[in-house]
């Protein structure tokens, strides 16, 4: 199981990536790994708002369907439209390929709330 350590977590098991002012948001390796082969997911549509740790869209895999949360409040800019056609990408790559969203980020201060690497690790007890 591989934790990135530049990346933000939350408890949920979604990452998070700051570029400016635009974060890339995906679920961690331990996620895609507990909940099997990803089947479905369902997206905002771009130009959704999202609030920290609100839901914003759903994972289905063969084990369980499962909320998926956002780490940070903002707009979604990007969703990732491959997803629409191959879910199972998540799994082959969760931190590349397999990003959820681009949010533009309202307040970055809220990054702060997260989790490290370190402490995911810890978490997760890896």
């Amino acid at each position: 199981m591989e934790i990135k350590a530049d990346l933000k977590y939350t408890k949920e098991h979604e990452w998070i990536k700051l570029d400016g002012e635009v974060a890339t948001v995906g679920i961690t390796d331990y996620a895609q790994g507990e909940l099997g082969d990803v089947v479905f997911v369902e997206l905002p549509k771009v130009g959704a708002a999202v609030a920290q740790m609100k839901p914003f869209g759903t994972i289905e895999a063969v084990k369980a369907v499962s909320e998926l949360f956002s780490p940070i409040t903002g707009e979604v800019a990007a969703v990732n439209s491959t997803l629409e056609t191959d879910a199972t990408v998540i799994n082959k790559d969760p931190y590349g390929e397999g990003w959820l969203i681009k949010i533009k980020v309202k307040n970055p201060k809220e990054l702060d709330s997260l989790l490290t690497a370190e402490k995911y690790k810890e978490m997760v007890a890896v």
